[in-house]
């Protein structure tokens, strides 16, 4: 429980803050000197500062990053360097948002790298994201709309779902055209892609490239995502296509872990999949692993880390585990990492990657993380994934198809963004398809507005 007050004291105001978790108590109270119009802002701000002081204490975890909320702390590092320069920025983040040292030189590092690539994009920019909600299990931790592709009616639907998907490549294609947009990088996420045959993959990549220009595109991603979804045949398909850049997430390299959260595969497979995809001459492959995993030690982690790290793949980024609410591992009470545990986890990971060649280039945050810390993306030098930059700072427009999938629409050199929502559910997609046709010209509507 949190109370809140703010008081005037002898002409001047006061913030207090009483927190109780249990018996345990805190109270705290401090002056606010401010001018009229800007003491809101300021009594909010001493009050946040007051709270995270007053829960630190009671809990005994100082979150690294302060009172920063919000998904893209890197973007709010650009903006406030926009504002107020390096040093000022720098120390708004350790000053007034609390964040600590390592999380700061963090946020400016990846806002930096980050910089770089947002200047790629030009005003008719876009990219596009390629919806497959559809996996071979499902895992403990995820919350995403997937469906696992044992289950006898996602099997039953997936034809007609891609089917539509093609349909839907075919009218945004149409749509992109007519408006002159410029297709900077595709990517194909989930799910699980790799659940797809090879007579599917290439079907679908053959929709992209009869219906979208690729002469401009800088980057082809797709997330083939389980391991054991990897045979020849899909990593020739894609190779034909000129996929450039694929990911493989083992997750972890512990099996114990791995069996624990419902990943099917085996350790083994991992490493296999990753050097097939080398011997097919993949010269750029994302590994992710989740840092905070129920029942995985430290010691298993960075165990994991250092697999990771040998094979030497272009990207490995590591995600702290996110207790979801609709996620199975969220609804069950199963115990996870603390958070002085997952920021060990965190610390251990930066500085192997750093050491071994590694640099941060992109970040984003989310809720209920373990320790309410980060994602961050590590790459080798000049290996960074355009479309993750792309899409995270939204500073040109997303086109997503499929299920599940979002269409970020964003105004040149303005903060405006606009989104144009695709049913949910496979079963949705397909019998609403005429809904999502409609709602796609808004894209036309948005471009011709301003």
């Amino acid at each position: 429980t949190v109370i809140t007050r703010c008081v005037s004291v002898d002409g001047g105001n006061r913030v207090e803050v009483e927190a109780l978790i249990g018996e345990e108590k805190r109270t705290l109270s401090a002056d606010v000197i401010a001018d009229e119009d800007e003491l809101h802002d300021k009594s909010e701000l001493r009050i946040c500062q007051l709270i995270f002081e007053a829960l630190s204490d009671i809990t005994g975890y100082t979150p690294p990053w302060g009172i920063q909320t919000g998904v893209r702390p890197s973007k709010l590092m650009l903006r406030l360097i926009d504002e107020m320069g390096v040093e000022g920025a720098l120390r708004y983040f350790k000053e007034d948002l609390l964040v600590s040292e390592e999380k700061t030189a963090l946020a400016h590092t990846v806002a930096t790298a980050e910089e770089k690539i947002i200047n790629l994009s030009e005003n008719n920019s876009f990219s596009l994201y390629v919806s497959i909600p559809f996996c071979p299990s499902r895992c403990s931790y995820c919350s995403f709309v997937s469906h696992s592709i044992d289950n006898a009616n996602a099997k039953r639907i997936l034809p007609e779902y891609l089917e539509k998907l093609a349909e839907e490549i075919e009218m945004t294609g149409k749509i992109a055209s007519e408006l002159g947009l410029k297709l900077e990088s595709v990517y194909f996420g989930g799910g699980t892609p790799g659940v797809l045959e090879a007579p599917q993959m290439d079907r679908l990549l053959g929709a992209i490239e009869k219906n979208f220009d690729l002469s401009t595109v800088r980057e082809y991603t797709v997330e083939v995502g389980r391991p054991d979804t990897v045979t020849p045949e899909k990593l020739r398909v894609l190779k034909l296509h000129n996929v450039g850049r694929i990911s493989i997430n083992p997750q972890t390299f512990n099996q114990k872990t791995l069996d624990l959260i419902g990943r099917n595969h085996k350790v083994e497979q991992a490493v296999k999949a990753y050097q097939l995809a080398k011997a097919y001459g993949f010269d750029c492959v994302n590994m992710d692993l989740i840092a905070g995993l129920p029942d995985e030690t430290f010691e298993e982690f960075c165990s994991s880390v250092d697999t990771a790290i040998s094979l030497s793949p272009e990207n490995i980024t590591v995600h702290t585990l996110a207790l979801k609410r609709s996620s199975n591992l969220g609804t069950s009470g199963t115990e996870v990492s603390g958070g002085n545990t997952a920021k060990k986890m965190l610390e251990y990971a930066s500085e192997r990657l750093k050491k071994s060649g590694y640099e941060p280039y992109y970040m984003y945050r989310q809720s209920k993380c373990v320790g309410n810390l980060e994602n961050v993306g590590w790459c080798k030098k000049g290996k960074d994934c355009l479309y993750n930059v792309f899409m995270m700072e939204e500073c040109h427009t997303v086109i997503a198809v499929g299920a599940g999938a979002v269409t970020k629409l964003c105004e040149p050199g303005t903060a405006n963004v606009e989104r144009i929502f695709n049913y949910k559910y496979p079963y949705e997609y397909i019998s609403g398809f005429d809904k999502i046709s409609e709602r796609k010209n808004g894209i036309k509507s948005f471009y011709l507005s301003y």
